[in-house]
């Protein structure tokens, strides 16, 4: 996911200017009214790839580089996928839900819902395997994941739907895919 992020940003930095509001939008940033009365889905889904500036994709990344790591190793690759993509695609539906009843619509794009999944989807299995990881790794997990969600809260121009939804969605992915009789993952180091 790294990859495929960094190599979106490059194309899209040679292409013109990923902080240029109006080229994000034309190459798949999130707007809702142009999903919601132009039909164009797909946004839903694209603008988890696109970020403002070198300085957007970093920190993302940096996050996905650490979260990431730790819930394939547990999760494995293809439920990881799943997380990620499943929990960013939820977090920007939230997002496009709220804002259309607010009627307060912003460009967005970025990683973070997805990230957020990670983070959501970790937490649960922390909590739920509370017995398998140490106390530490669990209060550590624990506050990363509340310090995160309050971040957002705390800083301008944050699509705080998308995080809360990502966030959620991650959990309930989770349950879903981790879920298995008798068995527990294990965190292995």
């Amino acid at each position: 996911m790294v990859v495929i992020n960094i190599v979106v940003f490059i194309v899209l930095e040679i292409m013109g200017s990923t902080t240029d509001t109006l080229f994000m939008v034309r190459h798949g940033a999130m707007y809702e009214p142009l999903v919601t009365q132009q039909g164009e889905y797909y946004r839903l889904f694209t603008c988890m790839f696109l970020h403002f500036g070198v300085q957007h994709l970093f920190y993302n990344m940096l996050l996905l580089i650490f979260v990431g790591d730790m819930l394939e190793k547990v999760a494995g690759k293809v439920r990881y996928l799943l997380i990620y993509l499943g929990g960013g695609l939820m977090g920007n539906v939230l997002s496009m839900v709220v804002a259309e009843r607010t009627g307060n619509f912003a460009v967005s794009a970025g990683a973070s819902g997805a990230i957020f999944a990670v983070v959501g989807a970790l937490l649960y299995l922390v909590v739920r395997n509370r017995d398998r990881v140490p106390e530490e790794l669990r209060r550590r997990m624990i506050v990363m994941a509340l310090l995160s969600l309050i971040q957002g809260f705390t800083q301008t121009g944050t699509d705080n739907m998308a995080h809360l939804g990502g966030f959620l969605g991650g959990i309930l992915i989770c349950i879903v895919v981790c879920h298995r009789k008798n068995k527990k993952i294990t965190y292995k180091r």
